[in-house]
């Protein structure tokens, strides 16, 4: 039994609540002056699935708005450290964008040259099939992919290595 008097109890539980929503409000406040001292804002993100699997990347080259050169983009897609996933030719691959890099129009490249035309929606959807079939320009079980920001002008690039899963 408690020697306490009747509702001290539930006026210390409102004080440790108090002190807890202190504590939440002051990590908050301090994580934001860290991001905002930070000076640098993350480049937009694009996702790739199949099935129930997702890989996604910031942007391998540019995503700052700003034009890549075209010797900048073709070392870009020469890089060898970029994610990969598996892909069973019979289902479908999903892409995704960030609405930012889908402002901006975003165009899937397969092996460096476009497989589908500009778009400004945050998703899109292709047959696996496509990116191992020779018709596309697909060689062998992998197949190189990105996401190229920028109707006109290539302003980045998201690369993923698609690997045939039969």
């Amino acid at each position: 039994m408690t020697t306490l008097p009747r509702g001290t109890a539930a006026r210390s539980d409102r004080a440790v609540r108090r002190r807890r929503a202190v504590v939440v409000a002051g990590t908050v406040s301090a994580g934001l002056l860290l991001l905002s001292a930070c000076g640098e804002k993350p480049t937009a993100i694009s996702t790739i699935t199949v099935g129930g699997d997702s890989v996604s990347s910031e942007a391998t080259c540019g995503g700052e708005g700003t034009p890549l050169k075209a010797s900048d983009l073709t070392s870009c897609l020469k890089d060898k450290d970029i994610k990969e996933i598996s892909v069973d030719p019979d289902e479908t691959v999903r892409f995704g964008v960030d609405p930012d890099l889908a402002d901006q129009g975003w165009t899937i490249l397969m092996n460096g040259q476009p497989l589908t035309d500009s778009s400004t929606k945050t998703y899109r959807t292709i047959p696996g099939s496509v990116f191992f079939n020779a018709q596309y320009g697909a060689q062998g079980n992998s197949t190189l992919v990105s996401i190229k920001e920028g109707e006109n002008e290539a302003t980045g690039l998201w690369s993923f290595r698609l690997k045939k899963d039969a």
